[in-house]
């Protein structure tokens, strides 16, 4: 902006001074002092409806998740486990089903997700996870498939090996479908999903694990395999917490966090953190210190689910707040936050040896 963008928008306004001041100290970074071009948002905020898309990643999380859980307990126990593979595998058809749905719902026209699949470029975030969800749906949609057949007729032994072999490859792709999601958000220029991509999408697969695994434990009868599940869902659940410690820390020093100092901020500290980890962890210990039948593992198991997708959705609000704000936005586009190419950290190390 120069002086007779002054001239002609008005009287020059303080945020918008062209100068660059110093800054002020604000925790582990500086606020934000700079122009802003009259407190006007300098980035857009997300075009899809964050309940809808928050729904679909949850969805895709769970789905993901239940079709690792369930491979891993069919090579584990297969005998013993043999209702829980069998309730995985029929719950990663949620994305394929439902989840898809969601996206043709939010794209308003269904021609736009037809034509996702026109193109296969390694370095859109949007193409690579278009082809992981058509491969995860082909697969999983063939376990589940198999499966039904199975259940239906015992004397067609060969489907329960087919099932197992198509498993393999939906599990593999299942853990596409727990990340790539958080991919997408990082790519974009959303100040809140592009300062810890790599937290991100930890944190995301973390709550898809636990979800899954609370999914899958709602129904489970008491014994070792409900414990397993348990066992699953707790340890994800401490990587969540330890993930979000260093995805906090991220946020402070890159100037983003006042993005969750709002009521969004108070969701997903609240319902993301609590209802899906404090909540949860407390009262599998309670569980196990008691002669718990089943009601506090299940109470549990709904606390995960549903701090799961409050995770989701008051990250997508709360990454809205920081394209709203331009202090924020402004802040973070700064040359110390933003990624250095790989040639520039190969000269720095040259210049340090």
């Amino acid at each position: 902006m120069s002086d007779a963008a002054g001239a002609i928008d008005g009287p020059a306004d303080p945020v918008a001074a062209p100068s660059m001041a110093t800054g002020v100290t604000r925790g582990d970074s500086p606020a934000w002092q700079g122009p802003t071009y009259y407190g006007r948002p300098a980035l857009k905020e997300a075009p899809f409806n964050t309940w809808v898309v928050g729904g679909y990643v949850f969805l895709a999380g769970l789905a993901g998740s239940s079709a690792i859980l369930a491979a891993i307990a069919d090579a584990a126990r297969p005998d013993e486990a043999e209702a829980t593979v069998r309730r995985g595998r029929y719950l990663s058809l949620l994305a394929p089903t439902i989840g898809a749905g969601l996206l043709i719902y939010d794209l308003h026209t269904p021609q736009r997700f037809y034509n996702m699949f026109r193109v296969a470029k390694r370095t859109s975030p949007m193409s690579i996870g278009t082809w992981i969800l058509s491969t995860f749906s082909v697969f999983a949609g063939l376990t589940a498939g198999l499966q039904f057949l199975a259940d239906r007729v015992p004397r067609w032994r060969w489907t329960r090996g087919a099932a197992r072999a198509t498993s393999i490859p939906a599990a593999v792709s299942g853990a596409g479908m727990s990340t790539y999601t958080a991919a997408l958000l990082a790519a974009t220029s959303t100040p809140l999903w592009a300062a810890a991509p790599a937290a991100l999408a930890a944190r995301f697969g973390a709550a898809s694990i636990s979800s899954g695994a609370a999914a899958l434990s709602l129904s489970e009868p008491a014994g070792p395999t409900r414990d397993a599940l348990q066992k699953v869902a707790a340890a994800a659940m401490g990587c969540e917490c330890l993930v979000g410690a260093v995805q906090s820390r991220a946020y402070r020093r890159t100037g983003v966090d006042e993005a969750l100092q709002g009521g969004w901020g108070v969701v997903e500290k609240l319902g993301g953190t609590g209802l899906g980890v404090v909540v949860p962890l407390g009262l599998h210990f309670l569980s196990r210190q008691s002669d718990d039948s089943g009601h506090l593992t299940r109470l549990a198991s709904v606390a995960a689910l549903i701090g799961s997708l409050l995770l989701r959705v008051s990250f997508m609000q709360a990454g809205n707040v920081s394209a709203r704000r331009p202090e924020i936005s402004f802040r973070f586009a700064q040359p110390d936050n933003l990624p250095r190419s790989r040639a520039a950290r190969r000269r720095t190390v040259r210049g340090q040896r």
